[in-house]
């Protein structure tokens, strides 16, 4: 839990002193189960604490809840939480209710009894968090209600829903400036798992946070592999990617179109893998059956929209795939971003070619909005196929575009740094294309899409070749020199470059400002070779460079005589989830339960000890962890891998007498 790699701060105001860091330790502690804060979480939690409003950028597993629920903890009253959420609101409070926590919720999935049963609850002041939906703070009721209350603090999730550039824009996040005009004394805290210096200064500007203390933590997500494949038959490319490393891993897969997400998961469902679809065309009914069973089942594969993941906390997800280009570096970043909370090794798979970058620059061309919403939507596609198409370290790429630091030696746990590509001087290729488009218009006055001009280069005469009489251009035939993919690849990049623009409905290829230079030889065209066929599957932990990588990888790998224990330990957690009707990742997380295992703690008190095991947790799961544990123990004692577990007369369970009331923890 905490915060993966360092924060940078930009202090805009004086913090409040610390009074109560203790306090926000022992909370820690006493109801998530770790001892210490990470980063500079603890620096958030205070300054919140004293009274400051934060704005705080954090990636996507890096622990932003804890930034906003210590506060709640520590601080008199009741934290309301403001998130988009709506359809996972129930599970939030679960897990919060699992740890001991009062938590309620308000939106519109909830009758008017209800409702009024959360409303008695807040007003009576035994409630520590509160989530309610934006769309319910511009309700006269819900503002009267909040003003008949105590509120400790303001947390606004997914912040960056305000932003207007964004690629989760929500009108009603406009209004939640009324917050702190209204509530003046009470600290807001604004936080967003992906966000440009230009969106970050929007949040700033549209929440009204103008004296906000700023914490941007690194973007890095180092147990992620980047990697990027050629699209050649891409779901079958994608079935090979989770049969070889990923069988019974649960994931997302992106998709643009609804069709498509319709398509692919059939085609996973009929060759053996477990899985649903999710978009916005099916009924809610089924969305939300959907969702249900993939944050409480193993191993399910998810095939989405866009419109699915934001907020899933899952922990478990080991791989987020994509079958199409997305729009934008943050579109992105927040996706991939949705596999590997947990800290352990996961994977962002991607495949990408030609008819991706074809079909995104008419989107843009054909889209609603004024001409400077177009100039920013192929900004930010410039820089997606920047991502695409480099040769150096993917994550370096990454991390620029958000303002960091990219390691100079590269990664090592992305493909370009684990299988180098090859470059070549494309500059004449790049002339042969841009001569074919030349010599279409100018000579007849006609405007064809890529793979035309690829079949007049390779000197192909198809039906539509003959028809025109493009065999009759002084260009049929100079491009043999390079196959069909390998053209396919040449303008695709000749694309990303701006070299080529795509104009119109149909898709068709003209020249830019920049293609002169090329043809007048004033400009070389470097350009990635592509491979002969996609990069060779690797295991999720090779590869990776730095002792922090290889610690992380290493931990996702449990000796061959834990495993037995660390099944058993799920099957456990699987009973316990449906008997409560939680995600399996409310009982516990698989990186508490390998840690377990690993420690193998012989009583309570040791149980006690390990990450993630709160009190509460302890008092309701600990006799059954142990008991799973006891079950198991002659066999791995017998292993050598387990230590005998320690019968001291100090760790016997408390009489209930002693036991402390949930009320109490709190």
């Amino acid at each position: 839990m905490g915060v993966t790699g360092g924060i940078s701060e930009m202090p805009q105001v004086t913090e409040g002193p610390g009074t109560a860091d203790s306090e926000a330790l022992a909370t820690l502690h006493r109801v998530f189960g770790y001892d210490a804060f990470r980063g500079e979480q603890q620096a958030i939690i205070e300054h919140v604490v004293a009274g400051g409003d934060a704005v705080v950028l954090m990636p996507t597993g890096g622990g932003k809840s804890l930034c906003y629920q210590i506060p709640a903890l520590v601080r008199p009253g009741t934290g309301v939480v403001v998130s988009p959420l709506i359809a996972l609101m129930q599970d939030q409070v679960d897990a919060l209710r699992a740890l001991g926590v009062r938590a309620g919720f308000m939106n519109s999935t909830q009758d008017f009894d209800e409702r009024r049963v959360v409303e008695a609850e807040f007003l009576a002041g035994e409630l520590d968090l509160l989530y309610l939906a934006p769309e319910r703070l511009r309700l006269d009721a819900t503002l009267d209600l909040l003003s008949r209350g105590k509120i400790s603090v303001f947390a606004i999730d997914e912040a960056h829903c305000v932003s207007q550039w964004g690629h989760d824009f929500r009108p009603d996040y406009l209004s939640l400036s009324l917050l702190g005009e209204r509530w003046p004394d009470v600290p807001r805290i604004a936080l967003t798992a992906t966000a440009t210096h230009a969106t970050h200064q929007e949040i700033t500007q549209r929440l009204n946070l103008p004296t906000a203390r700023h914490f941007v933590a690194s973007f890095d997500r180092p147990n992620i592999q980047y990697r990027i494949v050629p699209k050649a038959d891409p779901r079958k490319q994608l079935l090979t990617f989770l049969r070889e490393e990923h069988a019974g891993d649960a994931g997302i897969v992106y998709c643009l179109s609804r069709n498509s997400v319709e398509r692919t998961a059939e085609f996973l469902t009929a060759n053996g893998i477990q899985a649903v679809p999710y978009h916005a065309g099916l009924d809610a009914a089924t969305r939300a059956a959907h969702q249900s069973r993939f944050l409480r089942e193993d191993g399910l594969v998810v095939v989405a929209t866009i419109a699915f993941g934001m907020g899933i906390d899952k922990p478990d997800v080991r791989f987020v795939a994509h079958l199409d280009l997305p729009k934008s570096i943050e579109g992105y970043y927040q996706e991939t971003g949705r596999a590997g909370r947990d800290g352990l090794p996961s994977t962002a798979w991607m495949a990408y070619g030609l008819n991706d970058v074809i079909q995104q620059r008419k989107l843009i061309q054909s889209g609603e909005g004024d001409e400077a919403f177009r100039r920013r939507a192929a900004s930010h596609l410039d820089a997606m196929l920047a991502l695409c198409e480099t040769a150096q370290c993917r994550r370096g790429q990454l991390l620029a575009y958000f303002g960091q630091d990219p390691d100079a030696a590269g990664c090592g746990n992305c493909d370009t740094c684990l299988t180098p590509p090859e470059t070549w001087d494309g500059t004449i290729a790049a002339q042969k294309v841009l001569s074919t488009v030349v010599r279409l218009q100018r000579e007849r006055g006609q405007k064809f899409g890529a793979m035309q001009i690829v079949d007049i280069l390779l000197g192909k005469r198809t039906g539509k070749v003959i028809q025109f009489d493009h065999d009759q251009l002084s260009v049929f035939g100079i491009g043999q020199d390079l196959t069909e993919g390998e053209w396919r690849g040449v303008v695709r990049q000749l694309l990303a470059q701006g070299l080529l623009a795509v104009e119109g409905e149909y898709g068709t290829l003209v020249l830019t400002e920049a293609s002169g230079s090329v043809l007048r030889r004033e400009r070389e065209v470097p350009l990635r070779k592509e491979p002969k066929k996609p990069a060779a599957s690797r295991s999720r932990s090779a590869g990776a460079s730095g002792g922090d990588r290889k610690a992380k990888a290493a931990a996702a790998e449990l000796p061959d005589a834990l495993l037995p224990a660390f099944e058993a330990l799920r099957a456990w957690r699987a009973e316990q989830a449906r008997e409560q009707g939680v995600p399996a990742y409310v009982i516990f997380h698989d990186a508490t339960l390998r840690e377990i295992v690993t420690r193998w703690p012989g009583s309570v008190r040791e149980l006690g000890t390990v990450g993630g095991v709160g009190e509460k947790k302890l008092v309701t799961y600990g006799e059954g962890v142990l008991e799973v544990l006891a079950s198991l123990n002659g066999s791995a004692e017998a292993s050598g891998e387990a230590p005998a577990p320690d019968d001291s007369p100090d760790d016997h369970w408390p009489e209930p007498s002693d036991e402390p009331e949930p009320d109490d923890w709190i």
